[in-house]
């Protein structure tokens, strides 16, 4: 051998070694791309070159730091590659081995002559063809060269893309016949699977079974001696209705019965002496009887302005100030008397998510205050007939005992209750709904 034919072989051999120190050095894969069309011209003379990659079509062009998809060159050059996608080694092309459309482009597109090289995983798969083109023909000696390129370009890109050949594997095992063929039945299968029936409905936290305590009298509220939410005892006063009219009216009945008693009076003594006075007694008696009860009403109505408490427990209302001065009429409800060891929960469910339920069904209750730990409980009641809320919507009344009454929440409390009925198909659980609408649509 001679010494300028080993000089060239340390010349090519070190240009190998500097682009595979390059590719390993790369930090992206169109980095890779860039030395794999650019700088292979160092070891292989070519005037033009590519990199073409499965799912992503032409990569990289050289002399083009971006090439532009929608160029005629790339449309031309992405169905030459179709066509080359199965490529056993390295190999050479020329215009006469694509069909007569292609290999009539290739003419006006690049050089006659084509290296066409697949580069390959460490599992053989080819993911990428590498093509140079130039005049000249090429040597058998070349595809050397060509296959050592493409073994290292292939390995960078291999480095680079270990997670994306990893999804690659899992999409191609997800999207396989069979695999998809056991989908589909397992998700057929799956709309019979039973699941239990369930609901959400806002939920408030009521007394159960309070105490209501109403005005006994036709007037207004002077002062509240209690405040919202405040445990009272038996007996204690909560609040006093205005006196001035009913004083009023007891002086006055105080007044008309001593007149009436003092006529009495007088006429009892005229009668003891003049016997036609007897007749007028019994109708003075009368009238001073019914003074009497007059006053003995105007009496009770005054000791009626005082509302005490019937009983222990926390009395609950809006604010002292909504009532003070508050004309209210007898039976008007003011306020109610709790037991805080009674409660429940007040359940409105809307018409439109009404299923069937039967009493004693299981309740979860998650409490805006803390929906971490949901608390049990039963349907005790359910109303026939849905009543419209201060929002305006149709609602039904559900009200559920807690299972556990050794932490209740506070009246007044909020949240969210899950109510479960009977067990259903999961199909029609989650069709339920649409099909409802569509048959209210079409009518059938």
């Amino acid at each position: 051998m001679s010494e300028s034919a080993e000089a060239s072989q340390v010349i090519g051999l070190n240009i190998l070694v500097q682009l595979s120190r390059r590719v390993r050095d790369a930090a992206t894969p169109e980095e890779i791309g860039f030395i794999a069309v650019n700088e292979s011209k160092q070891l292989l003379p070519y005037r033009q070159s590519a990199l073409w990659i499965r799912g992503k079509g032409v990569f990289s062009v050289s002399g083009i730091p971006d090439p532009d998809r929608t160029s005629p060159f790339v449309q031309w050059l992405n169905q030459c590659c179709r066509h080359w996608k199965s490529l056993d080694a390295g190999c050479f092309k020329s215009p006469k081995d694509l069909p007569e459309a292609l290999s009539q482009a290739w003419i006006e597109w690049a050089p006659l002559h084509a290296a066409v090289t697949p580069l390959r995983t460490k599992d053989n798969e080819q993911f990428a063809i590498l093509i140079f083109f130039r005049e000249e023909p090429w040597h058998e000696n070349e595809l050397a060269l060509l296959g050592e390129l493409s073994s290292i370009y292939g390995h960078g890109f291999a480095v680079h893309d270990k997670q994306g050949s990893f999804w690659r594997r899992l999409k191609k095992t997800l999207f396989s016949t069979s695999v998809k063929t056991l989908l589909v039945i397992s998700l057929i299968a799956a709309l019979f699977y039973p699941v239990r029936m369930s609901v959400q409905a806002p939920t408030e936290i009521v007394p159960k079974d309070p105490f209501v305590v109403r005005s006994p009298l036709d007037t207004v509220i002077d002062k509240f001696h209690i405040k919202p939410n405040q445990n009272v005892e038996k007996g204690q006063l909560l609040f006093e209705f205005d006196r001035t009219g009913l004083a009023a009216k007891h002086d006055m009945a105080a007044k008309a019965y001593q007149v009436a008693a003092e006529e009495y009076r007088q006429i009892s003594q005229i009668a003891l002496v003049d016997d036609k006075f007897r007749a007028d007694i019994p109708t003075r008696r009368g009238r001073m009887e019914e003074k009497a009860m007059e006053l003995a009403y105007s009496l009770e109505l005054l000791g009626k302005t005082e509302m005490r408490a019937p009983r222990p427990g926390i009395v609950v209302f809006a604010e002292q100030s909504d009532w003070i001065g508050r004309n209210v009429s007898i039976g008007e409800r003011v306020l109610t008397i709790a037991d805080p060891e009674q409660v429940e929960m007040l359940i409105r469910l809307p018409v439109a998510n009404a299923i069937g339920f039967v009493l004693d069904n299981p309740v979860k209750l998650y409490l805006s205050s803390s929906p971490q730990t949901p608390l049990d409980g039963t349907l005790r009641y359910v109303s026939y007939k849905p009543e419209t809320t201060t929002l305006g919507i149709a609602a039904y009344r559900l009200k559920a005992d807690f299972t556990d009454t050794s932490q209740l929440p506070r009246i007044g409390l909020t949240g969210t209750a899950r109510i479960y009925g009977k067990q259903v198909s999961l199909g029609y659980y989650l069709f339920r709904r649409p099909l409802t609408a569509l048959r209210q649509r079409l009518g059938w």
